[in-house]
C-alpha cells in the first residue's frame, strides 16, 4: 500500500461543482465503481459527501492510469487532478456538471470483494 505522503485532501468528493473547473483539487475516497474504455478508465469516488467521476487517461499520467485499471470495488484511494466540465452531463448527480481528470493516484488499501453492494 502506499502512503499520502504530502497529498491533502482540499475537497470532499461531493463538494465540487462548476465553479471549481481549472483547480487542482485533491480527494480521497472509496471506489464505488469503475468503467474500462481501452484507453480511459472512469471512477466513481465516494466519500462522506458524495461521488465525483474520476478519468484516468494515458495521454494525461500513464502511471495513473495503469494503476486505475488495476482499482476494485472499495479500494481506498488518494487521487490529485484537475476539475473540468464534464462533456456529457449527468443530471442524477450532485457533481454530474463536472469530473476530476486524474495525474496522480495512490492506493492507500486494497478490499475483498464485498459480500453485498454497498451503493448507498
Amino acid at each position: 500500500m502506499e502512503s499520502l505522503n504530502g497529498l491533502k485532501r482540499t475537497h470532499y468528493c461531493g463538494d465540487l461543482r462548476i465553479a471549481n473547473v481549472g483547480e487542482e483539487v485533491v480527494l480521497n475516497g472509496w471506489v464505488q465503481k469503475k468503467r474500462n474504455l481501452g484507453g480511459l478508465v472512469f471512477v466513481d469516488l465516494r466519500d462522506i459527501k458524495g461521488i465525483s467521476q474520476i478519468i484516468f487517461d494515458t495521454n494525461v499520467s500513464e502511471e495513473a492510469f495503469n494503476k486505475a485499471e488495476k482499482l476494485g470495488s472499495e479500494y481506498v484511494v488518494a487521487v490529485k487532478g484537475i476539475v473540468r466540465e464534464r462533456q456529457s452531463k449527468n443530471p442524477n448527480m450532485e457533481t454530474g456538471d463536472i469530473e476530476i481528470e486524474a495525474t496522480e493516484l495512490r492506493v492507500l488499501s486494497k478490499s475483498e470483494t464485498p459480500p453485498i453492494y454497498i451503493k448507498d
